[in-house]
């Protein structure tokens, strides 16, 4: 594996953020980081609204909701009246599961590559409906092949009711050919939910050509929208069985006014995110996403050539597209989450830089991303310190 080169930055890029300049954010993946042009359209909205709360909230909002759902809905390649807005995509799993209507018997799969609070959320149906709960353990890497084929094996017609499957995994950054399991699945009549979470502005998404019952990604990390914005999608066999969390006002209207309608709830961070996709429009989006996974893997290589590694120890690139990489770390360092969360904060405070942890299938792993307001002369000093904390 050859090493790569950094991309060429992006001119302008990273003046765009209001983060700490005396920080690395090597870490988007988590928590995104919002434009400053994003933060002032909120701002200017939540102005709107103490302005005037009545008339924001009873002259229009329904509206105003719609047509960004639609916005954001059409730029997903989502239909809009199948889709609602919600606060990210662990409620919209949440409501997806709560509406499946489970009882003794039904079984819910997940991937041992599934993010920790849906499998609390799988618990939790479980322990209310009677349900059971099982786990396909995938590799680190493997072929689409052996993917659908663990997948398949796994899958029990008649009782497994539900497969949860991530488009882009979060521990373990992996592309996952979710179109090709969710037809396998439908064969079987098990019904599909994608974990999108990272999908939107990462990957060039096209939501209804999944197949899947179920998809749910967050606008929040990758598409610059302010945080607390996430799409919730269902096929139209689901439409009228969809159950809101809360119920409110717009219950009588059904999906999607009933999901996201919730009262006083602050909507402004969902009617500025158009404004989020207008910044990725602007920079160009095949551009960003060209450079911010040319600069994860820049980083995977000098962190890893750091650490002692070669080339081959380094895990394969879980998708052309996705822009975080793993570095492996040293046997016995971090191999337990809360291990994992110590060393995290340790770099933070210690290294002033923001980094993914997690420990998986027993080992430590670090997860570096590349956005546009990093340079690769922030992971080449990251590079040079991280071994004076291991």
């Amino acid at each position: 594996m050859a090493e790569p080169e950094p991309p060429t930055p992006i001119d302008g890029a990273r003046l765009l953020f209001s983060l700490d300049p005396s920080v690395a954010h090597l870490n988007h993946g988590s928590f995104g980081a919002v434009p400053i042009n994003v933060q002032r359209a909120q701002q200017r909205l939540r102005d709107e609204l103490e302005n005037n709360p009545l008339r924001f909230f009873d002259r229009g909002l329904f509206d105003r909701m719609a047509q960004t759902r639609r916005h954001l809905a059409t730029f997903l390649g989502a239909n809009p009246d199948r889709t609602a807005l919600v606060g990210n995509a662990t409620t919209g799993i949440a409501i997806a599961l709560q509406s499946l209507r489970l009882g003794p018997g039904d079984e819910i799969l997940t991937t041992s590559h599934g993010y920790g609070s849906v499998a609390f959320a799988v618990a939790r149906e479980c322990a209310r409906t009677g349900a059971t709960a099982g786990v396909v353990n995938l590799p680190l890497r493997a072929s689409e092949t052996q993917v659908v084929a663990q997948i398949r094996a796994a899958l029990h017609p008649g009782r497994t009711k539900l497969l949860i499957v991530d488009q882009v995994t979060s521990s373990t950054a992996w592309q996952l050919p979710v179109a090709t399991i969710a037809t396998v699945a439908a064969r079987l009549g098990v019904a599909v939910l994608v974990d999108g979470a990272h999908a939107p502005g990462m990957l060039p998404v096209e939501v209804d050509r999944l197949g899947a019952d179920f998809w749910v990604g967050n606008l929040h990390k990758w598409a610059y929208a302010p945080r607390g914005t996430a799409l919730l999608t269902v096929a139209e066999r689901w439409v009228d069985q969809i159950e809101p969390l809360v119920v409110s006002w717009q219950q009588p209207n059904g999906f999607p006014a009933n999901v996201e309608f919730q009262a006083t709830l602050d909507y402004t961070s969902w009617l500025a995110a158009p404004v989020g996709l207008f910044t990725l429009r602007s920079l160009g989006v095949d551009r960003v996403r060209e450079h911010n996974a040319a600069l994860a893997a820049y980083g995977q290589q000098v962190i890893g050539a750091a650490l002692g590694l070669a080339p081959a120890d380094l895990p394969e690139p879980g998708g052309p597209d996705v822009p975080m990489r793993l570095i492996p770390l040293p046997p016995g360092v971090a191999t337990t989450q809360p291990d994992a969360v110590a060393l995290r904060t340790r770099i933070s405070d210690e290294l002033k830089t923001e980094v993914n942890l997690n420990a998986w299938n027993g080992r430590g792993w670090l997860r570096v991303c590349g956005q546009v307001y990093n340079r690769a002369e922030e992971y080449d000093r990251f590079a040079e310190r991280i071994t004076s904390l291991l």
